[in-house]
């Protein structure tokens, strides 16, 4: 099908009708984004509110299946766990003297790297919005265009950080563990022990890692192990060879972990990862918080789309 004008005008002035009719389209479009702009200030204001300190915080119940390695809880306000009592029990991880399990307790605040991160990037799509009301010019839509281009940039930016892993602040865990300071603690720490508590998406995560030495001089052999190096000549002897064909035949090890395999940097030491256990504790508030985001999220990239049809631009 095909649209014509009649009475028939030149193709000038066509382009110049058509030019107008874009131009008050974006002016109406703009004027309607400037009264969703307080809906979404509103949104990210209440992710906000989720995080603001207050006593007694949230406390969080961190257990394995039927409790059985590792038992516990935390006690998060604002940004920061202020309380935790979990008892470990690993074969690589010996308990004190008379004592069933390993006790780890924090009793000084503990910083969550990650929950700073989102704050800040919260504020800053805070002033991203107050900025297009009121600083720029809302009429502008190259301004504009920009502007929700920004605000979508950090809401996905923020989104990744709760999503966790080792590439968002506080995800290395051979960097970050919370165990580093004794002041922590009301007991000095095991050398092999690293605790690490992150976020991944709408829950707090609590890794536990017990470690080993990293041997500098040692070459691998065929069952994964490592062996120290020997400068004596192969031998010949048939036990010899009937252990050399065991060590051959022999399946490898199936790798309890995936940080088996791995070597780490870790206090001045390079070491291995003999156990990890991970526990996690859903929290109310980053489940609020993760879902208004990604309903903020939408209407920002709806409004993007929008925008970008009208003055003819890509996303």
């Amino acid at each position: 099908m095909s649209a014509q004008v009649w009475p028939p005008i030149s193709h000038e002035q066509l382009i110049k009708e058509e030019e107008d009719s874009l131009a008050a389209e974006l002016e109406w479009l703009l004027e309607a984004l400037q009264d969703a702009l307080p809906s979404l200030k509103s949104g990210l204001e209440e992710c906000l509110a989720l995080f603001t300190p207050q006593e007694p915080g949230t406390t969080l119940a961190l257990s394995t299946h039927r409790s059985e390695t590792v038992k516990g809880f935390v006690t998060r306000v604002g940004t920061r766990v202020v309380k935790g009592d979990i008892q470990i029990r690993l074969s690589s991880l010996p308990a004190p003297r008379s004592l069933p399990s390993y006790p780890l307790r924090i009793v000084s605040p503990l910083p969550l790297p990650q929950l700073s991160a989102l704050l800040a990037l919260l504020n800053q799509a805070l002033d991203i919005i107050d900025i297009s009301t009121w600083t720029g010019d809302p009429k502008n839509g190259f301004f504009i265009s920009g502007q929700l281009r920004l605000l979508g940039e950090i809401i996905n930016e923020a989104k990744a950080i709760m999503q966790g892993g080792e590439e968002v602040v506080g995800g290395k865990w051979w960097e970050d563990d919370f165990n580093g300071d004794e002041t922590d603690l009301n007991l000095p720490l095991s050398p092999t022990l690293s605790s690490h508590i992150t976020l991944t998406s709408t829950s707090l995560l609590l890794t536990i890692r017990t470690l080993v030495p990293s041997p500098s001089a040692s070459a691998p052999n065929t069952n994964g192990t490592s062996t120290p190096s020997s400068t004596s000549g192969p031998s010949v002897t048939g036990l010899s060879l009937r252990t050399r064909l065991t060590q051959i035949l022999a399946p490898m090890p199936t790798p309890t972990h995936d940080e088996a395999y791995k070597t780490f940097f870790y206090r001045g030491n390079e070491v291995k990862v003999r156990d990890k256990v991970r526990v996690e504790a859903q929290d109310p508030s980053l489940i609020s918080v993760g879902a208004k985001l990604s309903a903020v999220g939408r209407e920002v990239d709806g409004w993007r789309g929008r925008v970008a049809i009208v003055m003819g631009e890509e996303m």
